[in-house]
């Protein structure tokens, strides 16, 4: 296992540090007039989604955390199980809706994910970049009212809701950000 001090750490880094596997977001070395040197970072809990601000002392080690990547089909869901499909090998694997969170809330059945591994663990799952999805259920949008950039909920076909614009309707389909969540265009 690579070994990291915390005065090399860069953006993108796995990192393991008490019990948990973080994605290093942003790191700044900080070397203040009076005082030693510290590493200030934000940090992405890989299994939770949370996003901490952690702050080290340069020469704090870590073990570099190797997350497996491999794509799978969502095929469905019965109940609190989601199940997925290895498409090299056609095995078949079922994750407890507590060990997703909402990481599938833009993911249709038949749709690929990216399922994330340490130590032959599985414990997350994520979704493409970008979804197109259809909107179920909108309120019709008050002719005249587009100048002001308002928008109202929308609800998806995977059961989520976005802020749209107040130009879209029932029925269109629209291309969504699942890293933010947020509505990109209509398709």
């Amino acid at each position: 296992m690579a070994v990291v001090q915390a005065g090399n750490l860069k953006n993108g880094i796995s990192i393991e540090h008490e019990d948990n596997i973080y994605l290093v977001l942003e790191f700044q070395h900080v070397k203040p007039g009076k005082g030693p040197a510290f590493v200030r970072t934000k940090l992405r809990n890989m299994k939770t989604g949370s996003i901490i601000d952690k702050t080290f002392r340069p020469q704090d080690k870590f073990e570099q955390a190797m997350i497996e990547r491999k794509d799978m089909q969502y095929l469905y869901s019965d109940g609190d199980l989601f199940h997925f499909m290895d498409q090299d090998s056609y095995e078949q694997i079922a994750l407890n809706a507590d060990d997703l969170g909402d990481s599938l809330k833009f993911v249709k059945e038949n749709d690929v994910v990216m399922m994330l591994a340490h130590k032959g663990v599985i414990f997350g799952v994520e979704p493409p970049i970008s979804v197109e999805l259809v909107v179920t259920h909108t309120e019709p949008g008050i002719k005249g009212d587009t100048a002001t950039g308002a928008t109202k909920p929308a609800e998806l076909e995977t059961g989520a809701t976005v802020m749209v614009p107040l130009f879209i309707n029932t029925g269109d389909k629209l291309k969504i950000d699942t890293r933010t969540g947020e509505y990109v265009s209509r398709v």
